[in-house]
């Protein structure tokens, strides 16, 4: 994209296609080239390899962790070390028994079928699923009251692999029928160093190990956020004109409202609330979300996990409280007395 000199750089402009294929591109292929998660790496190759020397479809595989972690992709790669096909749904897609029916009728021999977010598919479906993944079987109910009959359809051998970022909403029954289950976990800095620098290397995009360093402080764990401020510093320095240092990383990423540890707008909004309105907490989840304008399941389900997993925030029976260490991240002094503003602090715990 070209930018001509009277242009504000930071207005909103439709992505391109090229832009939209950007996180596809940087996909790993093979488990050597996944970066991270050598324990589930291990195993995986273990399940694959002992599957193709039987000449066997592989074991259902349940993937359970926070999003961006590369469940999707760990899907993909199980599809290519098997040279098998790859069909892609989502939970939220299969709301009927027959929207799931449709699916693994179609299914060739071998192929993997991968559904996002299963937790979330409709309860009839779920127990359709579970004769399907140990008999390779589904009932299909025909007629309705006295006159129904079920009529038993064969399904080809296939390996299902459902990603969850809540595996505690998986019933038991769905759960148990998984042959392997892998939980990814957060990726240290050095990993995520190495998931920039590939990335990088595959965008032809010259960049110094102290900006790789400085962008894998502030992504918060998760290789896609690595990938996108990776991006965003790199349309920065087009922008901008210089070299891709860590100058233009701060840069960059101030900009887009990144701070040293990865907060975010959002974060901010939160962690001010509670520390200058509510005088540190405890306060109310409710209460909470309407102080800063956003849903109790975004707080709950976005901000909050970051900010308990750095230390920053902690979940009381009486409500949030915030950490001395937030106190000292934004320069606040704490006071000495909390005051009585503690409005509805019991609400929705």
């Amino acid at each position: 994209m070209t930018v001509s000199d009277d242009s504000d750089p930071t207005a909103p402009e439709l992505e391109s296609e090229s832009e939209l294929a950007f996180e596809g591109a940087l996909r790993p292929r093979s488990l050597a080239e996944f970066v991270g998660q050598a324990k589930v790496r291990g195993q995986l190759q273990l399940l694959l390899t002992a599957a193709k020397m039987q000449d066997r479809t592989a074991d259902h595989i349940l993937l359970a962790g926070p999003p961006g972690l590369g469940k999707t992709t760990l899907a993909m790669i199980v599809a290519h070390e098997s040279g098998r096909p790859l069909r892609l749904s989502s939970g939220p897609a299969i709301q009927h028994a027959g929207d799931l029916a449709a699916l693994l009728s179609s299914l060739t021999p071998g192929e993997v079928l991968f559904i996002d977010e299963i937790h979330r598919m409709a309860r009839s479906a779920e127990e359709m699923l579970y004769l399907a993944m140990e008999d390779f079987r589904i009932d299909i109910m025909v007629g309705k009251g006295a006159g129904a009959t079920s009529i038993p359809l064969d399904l080809a051998p296939f390996t299902l692999v459902g990603a969850t970022t809540r595996s505690g909403l998986l019933p038991n029954p769905l759960r148990d029928r998984f042959g392997f289950t892998a939980h990814l976990e957060f990726y240290d800095e050095a990993e995520l160093t190495q998931v920039l620098q590939r990335a990088a290397v595959m965008l032809d995009f010259d960049i110094d190990r102290a900006a790789l360093a400085e962008i894998a402080g502030r992504c918060r764990g998760t290789p896609r956020i690595a990938n996108r401020l990776l991006r965003r510093v790199r349309d920065f320095a087009l922008v901008r004109g210089g070299a891709a240092d860590i100058e233009a990383v701060r840069g960059a990423l101030e900009l887009y409202d990144v701070d040293p540890l990865g907060l975010d707008r959002l974060d901010r909004a939160v962690l001010h609330a509670i520390l200058e309105r509510f005088g540190g907490g405890p306060v109310g989840l409710n209460t909470l979300a309407v102080s800063v304008g956003e849903e109790a399941e975004t707080i709950e389900s976005v901000v909050e996990p970051f900010l308990v997993r750095i230390g920053l925030l902690s979940r009381t029976p009486r409500g949030r409280v915030a950490t001395p260490s937030a106190w000292r991240h934004f320069g606040i002094d704490h006071p000495q007395q909390v005051g009585s503003q503690q409005p509805s602090l019991m609400d929705d715990l």
